[in-house]
């Protein structure tokens, strides 16, 4: 899932909150989570109680949950992995405690609850996320105590809408920044979604915030590796894709610098059923991995598993070690 469809689901995802848990599609069911439920275990016999970590259908929030699994069960919790296909199933799920904690994108996840507890149109009207990290987390915060959840700090990992260039392009024009590719009045065009031509995060933001002159689309996708071959080739000059992406320097590209805040705040933070992972040793373990964790970081775990084909359990497991996070 990328994050221009993360997005999408916040804005108008709440029709599928229709759909049924057992739709999930490579889901597990959630109707007996504890013990030993869900789908990849980090282990059982934990003396606290069980947790489910719930993540959505995509690598990041997979390996995210894996982590978030692995330092609960260090923290002395029996923990599984239960991945639901997308928010609008599983986050009613967290609400009712069938989930205990979910690894979540600030902005995105405080436009989703703007639209569930205010209504689509409202929300569209009077958007509460915004670039300003604490700003975005004191809404949000806002929206889903009521709802029974609870939000924990965001860190400074970040997954958002980014634009690379060819380093070649970036020279010639001496680019570092997307205001410098305004200044430049060079004419480019977007490898992306369709969606792109629309959403206010990728062309008309580009144009109304930096000036950049957008002559068109090569729609190939956000992040993809068409995408990224189709700026590598010429074929388009400027690619959307996310803060997270390992593979941008194997194509030859560099990301140009959001200086002017163009893209809200989707810093990570992990959000809980108050009742049910009340634990304060739920928080201090969380805590600990989301002031740990990096935008480098993740990107590095997202391409060990997309790259280099490893299981999320074990680069997971890997970096934990490494940071001194979990026993070896």
């Amino acid at each position: 899932m990328t994050k221009t469809s993360r997005l999408a689901g916040a804005a108008i995802g709440l029709v599928a909150l229709t759909g049924s848990l057992a739709a999930c599609g490579g889901g597990d069911s959630l109707e007996a989570k504890k013990p030993g439920a869900g789908g990849a275990s980090a282990g059982a016999g934990g003396a606290k109680g069980a947790l489910v970590v719930g993540a959505a259908a995509f690598t990041e929030s997979k390996v995210l949950a894996e982590l978030y699994a692995q330092v609960l069960k260090d923290a002395g919790f029996d923990t599984s992995v239960t991945v639901v296909k997308n928010r609008e199933l599983y986050e009613p799920s967290l609400e009712k405690g069938e989930i205990d904690v979910v690894p979540e994108y600030a902005a995105t996840l405080t436009e989703f609850l703007n639209a569930k507890v205010n209504g689509a149109e409202k929300a569209k009207a009077a958007p509460l996320a915004s670039p300003d990290v604490a700003k975005t987390v004191g809404a949000l915060e806002k929206l889903a105590t009521p709802l029974g959840l609870k939000v924990l700090p965001a860190g400074e990992a970040v997954d958002q809408n980014a634009f690379a260039v060819t380093k070649e392009f970036a020279a010639k024009n001496k680019l570092k920044t997307l205001s410098d590719l305004g200044k430049s009045k060079v004419q480019v065009k977007i490898a992306a979604g369709d969606e792109c031509a629309v959403r206010p995060f990728c062309a008309p933001g580009l144009k109304s915030t930096y000036g950049i002159d957008v002559a068109g689309l090569v729609p190939k996708g956000v992040g993809t590796p068409q995408s990224k071959q189709a700026v590598k080739d010429g074929e388009a000059q400027l690619v959307l894709t996310t803060t997270t992406d390992a593979t941008v320097d194997s194509f030859g590209l560099v990301l140009l610098e959001d200086d002017k805040k163009l893209q809200n705040a989707d810093n990570l933070l992990p959000v809980l059923n108050a009742k049910e992972a009340g634990d304060p040793a739920v928080t201090e373990a969380l805590n600990k991995l989301t002031k740990t964790l990096t935008t480098a970081d993740l990107g590095e775990l997202n391409r060990k598993v997309d790259v280099e084909r490893a299981k999320e359990t074990e680069v997971a497991k890997a970096y934990l070690e490494s940071k001194g996070l979990v026993k070896k």
